[in-house]
């Protein structure tokens, strides 16, 4: 074999290698993540919790897709999911990302409340006004607001909360000027546009998405420090630890998994992945795993019959892989803690 002979083959090679193994495809794996133990990661007076107990949040893995690792769709509890239906109105994995992070310190200061709230404590919740997570191209604020501005008033008013921004919005009509108080970079201006028709809800709108923007003044102080994990999911998780250090240590000395958001007055709310979560949390030995008993609306499950509860496929998963693990429902706070309280 010749020399420029071996250079071609190498060449063809090498790109063979890339194209099957690291070329970007518009597509994402979701698989299973992992279950972090967060005994260390909430602190209340300064104070970890150092009990036998361990509590964990559970997770789920999203990578970008080459054409070899798409072939793992076809493994258990693993999952393509296209680019576009990931992403949504976001244009690259950064902003998505960023998002994420924003639903999950929404989640820490709402985890922080309801623990409060379910150890009958007092505590102050600020709401700062609503961070805007995308713009709409129709809406007529595009190119005024970006993404990770913050709104605080509405024409010279300010607003308590999500809903009432979105009160406020709805009761005026299509095409009305509104003007919004915006802080972007910790510099305040006004910005002005009409709203447009929202198809999804047949309401005037601004045409942005948003999450609520607050603080949760507590005594005892409590901080909870999520790393890069981002998401809404981890906060059940994170209200159990906070109120078993307020109140007390339950008795069993369990670990304990699971998943689901949490509302300030402790509802558990529905999230994504959940199959893929008990995977997680079986691999690291979890003895229980809560999961959202959510009920799902009936006129959704006309038009999607085969739509099963968050404990339904919950508890289908764990069937599935023979774990000893228990599934618990849970549709509040309570639900958790008395399962708990209860444990022979």
């Amino acid at each position: 074999m010749n020399k420029k002979s071996l250079v071609l083959k190498t060449l063809l090679l090498g790109l063979a290698v890339y194209l099957l193994f690291f070329l970007p495809v518009p597509y994402f794996i979701e698989r299973p993540g992992s279950a972090v133990v967060i005994n260390d990661k909430v602190e209340v007076n300064g104070q970890t919790d150092d009990s036998e107990s361990e509590y964990m949040l559970t997770t789920i893995e999203v990578f970008r897709a080459t054409p070899f690792s798409a072939l793992f769709q076809f493994l258990p509890y693993h999952s393509v999911v296209s680019e576009a239906d990931l992403l949504g109105s976001y244009e690259n994995y950064d902003d998505y990302r960023m998002l994420q992070q924003y639903y999950m310190d929404y989640s820490i200061d709402t985890a922080k409340a309801a623990a409060f709230n379910a150890a009958d404590l007092p505590y102050e919740i600020e709401y700062e006004g609503v961070y805007v997570m995308s713009v709409s191209p129709e809406s007529n604020f595009y190119g005024k607001l970006e993404m990770g501005d913050s709104i605080s008033e509405i024409n010279g008013e300010s607003f308590e909360n999500t809903d009432e921004f979105i009160n406020k919005v709805s009761r005026q009509s299509v095409g009305d000027q509104m003007t919004l108080t915006v802080v972007s970079d910790g510099e305040t201006s006004e910005v002005s546009g009409d709203l447009i028709l929202i198809e999804e809800t047949g309401n005037p709108g601004i045409g942005i998405t948003l999450v609520t923007q607050s603080s949760v003044t507590t005594s005892p102080e409590v901080s909870i420090d999520a790393g890069n994990i981002g998401g809404p999911s981890a906060g059940l998780m994170f209200s159990l630890q906070v109120y078993k250090m307020l109140v007390e240590d339950f008795d069993s000395d369990l670990v304990v998994a699971g998943t689901g958001t949490i509302a300030e007055n402790g509802d558990v709310g529905r999230i994504g992945g959940v199959d893929k979560k008990v995977v997680a949390a079986h691999e690291e030995g979890a003895e229980i795993f809560f999961a959202p008993e959510d009920e799902i609306d009936s006129q959704i499950l006309e038009d999607f019959p085969d739509l099963q509860s968050n404990y339904e496929t919950a508890l289908e998963a764990a069937e599935d892989i023979n774990t000893d693990m228990q599934i618990v429902p849970v549709d509040h706070i309570s639900d958790a803690i008395d399962y708990l309280n209860n444990i022979d």
